[in-house]
């Protein structure tokens, strides 16, 4: 059981990205040959042979403009990897976090309510990742400025999800 939400990328978002990400490309989809992608729609690894696409994401700015936050220079935009048709989200029976492969390197940054980074902290994931990946999240929450968390890949910097406070 986890304590905290990982959020997929927002149906509504995913369409607008689906015909123009946010550095204004036409995505291009492709098939997955061997699997592997993380997808940020369903919080899972793409399997061979589904439709994916690697796109430009901007997830503080879509943030921000629900919230009304402005996030100045702290607002960037990456890769992240979304089936290239919907699909039905993540699994709600999955257990833990997703893209938790022991051993890998996570980045997770702390904004606070106006869109600024408000720090962060390198995590590597043990063999056992949900109690280490649990109180890095209870650590960025118990900073009374803390609104949201963004876990990365440190390796290229990709989005991951989003787990706002509790």
């Amino acid at each position: 059981m986890t304590h905290y939400t990982a959020l997929p990328i927002p149906d509504a978002t995913l369409t607008a990205l689906r015909e123009r990400d946010d550095a204004g490309h036409r995505p291009r989809p492709v098939t997955a040959d061997e699997g592997g992608e993380p997808l940020r729609c369903c919080l899972r690894r793409a399997r061979p042979g589904e439709r994916v696409v690697l796109l430009t994401y901007a997830p503080l700015r879509r943030w921000a403009a629900r919230t009304g936050a402005e996030p100045g220079p702290y607002d960037e935009q990456g890769p992240v990897f979304v089936h290239a048709e919907p699909c039905p989200g993540p699994d709600p029976e999955a257990v833990g976090y997703p893209f938790s492969r022991p051993g890998a390197l996570r980045c997770l940054r702390r904004y606070d309510a106006a869109g600024r980074i408000a720090g962060g902290r390198l995590l590597t994931l043990p063999e056992e990742p949900l109690p280490a990946l649990e109180a890095a999240f209870a650590e960025a929450f118990a900073l009374p400025g803390t609104a949201l968390v963004h876990v990365r890949a440190v390796e290229y910097g990709c989005f991951h999800y989003a787990v706002p406070r509790p």
